[in-house]
């Protein structure tokens, strides 16, 4: 079994990302046990499975690592917005282009063309950035609709240290998962106790 597969296994989705892809690609690179990073889009095939597990890539599909970049730099964006969301403080302006730049690069239709040899043809993207464009564009859409809906009010960093995921808030629980409540509690008692 692979540490990918461990973790999905361990840490179960933070509240809200079942709704919201946008939220769970934040959360792709998280704390572990130990002090250590899982990051579920490390390499180009972390990535790959990723997009297909969440049924925004076709089950053939095959990404490079410019393509896990560009997954993990939305990513980074993503999580920007949300800190700038929790501080109510502007966002920076590198997360909002970068949001709107993917929900804008979604292909609709292949652009029209013209070549000597050819005359007016119609351009089709390299699959592979259809595919990139495609989910770039879904996540940071939804990222978009979660930002500006009343889910938004809810969304919220765990608050269980050393963690960094994100979630949406269900009446007092600050927590992204039973491991991090128990974590925060159990340091709670710790520090009552050594007063």
């Amino acid at each position: 079994m692979n540490a990918r597969s461990t973790v999905r296994r361990v840490i179960p989705a933070a509240p809200g990302a079942d709704r919201h892809p946008g939220l769970d690609l934040a959360n792709s690179r998280l704390s572990m046990p130990g002090d250590q990073i899982a990051d579920l889009l490390a390499t180009p095939e972390d990535a790959t499975r990723w997009l297909i597990e969440r049924d925004l890539a076709p089950a053939d599909s095959v990404l490079y690592e410019v393509c896990a970049d560009r997954l993990r730099t939305l990513r980074a964006r993503i999580r920007e917005l949300f800190a700038a969301h929790l501080q109510a403080v502007e966002p920076p302006a590198e997360a909002l282009a970068a949001i709107n730049t993917a929900i804008s690069r979604v292909p609709t239709a292949a652009p029209l063309r013209w070549d000597r040899s050819q005359g007016l043809y119609r351009a089709t993207p390299h699959p592979t950035d259809q595919v990139v464009d495609h989910a770039l564009g879904v996540l940071a859409a939804d990222i978009a609709d979660l930002l500006t809906s009343p889910d938004a009010a809810r969304l919220t960093a765990c608050d269980s240290r050393p963690c960094m995921r994100y979630l949406l808030r269900t009446g007092r629980r600050h927590w992204c998962s039973v491991r991090c409540g128990d974590r925060a509690r159990a340091a709670r008692a710790y520090a009552r106790r050594t007063r």
